[in-house]
């Protein structure tokens, strides 16, 4: 009975790891909200759709968030859009991968721990 259960939750275990939502992240959305009002309101706004104050007078304008669409692949693993893509361009700013140079680079003032909680905070704006 016990190897029956072993393999039972080894199988699930796995099945649920092949599952995994690909925008599944290990930071903390809570605690990265805070971090994204104090660094990343003022372009991309609190709903994360670009309507900042700042935001209107950029061009191009901050990416919308709510939609959930990435287009860097900064880590170059040839899938753009992951969290890593999106904590480097959060550390290094735009116009290392060839965004806007509006994108500030926020690497000196952002932990990775906080890089992480931005990218989860990041992800829970899509709609």
């Amino acid at each position: 009975m016990f190897r029956f259960i072993s393999r039972f939750a080894l199988g699930a275990l796995a099945a649920g790891a092949f599952f995994a939502a690909p925008d599944a992240t290990a930071g903390d959305a809570a605690v990265g909200k805070g971090k994204y009002v104090m660094f990343c309101v003022t372009c991309h706004g609190l709903t994360g759709k670009g309507e900042g104050p700042l935001g209107a007078a950029l061009n191009p304008k901050p990416r919308d968030f709510s939609i959930g669409d990435f287009k860097f692949d900064a880590d170059k693993d040839g899938t753009p859009g992951t969290d890593a893509d999106l904590a480097l361009v959060i550390k290094n700013g735009g116009a290392a991968y060839g965004g806007s140079p509006m994108m500030a680079p926020w690497g000196a003032t952002l932990s990775d721990a906080d890089l992480e909680n931005v990218v989860a905070f990041v992800r829970s704006l899509k709609k």
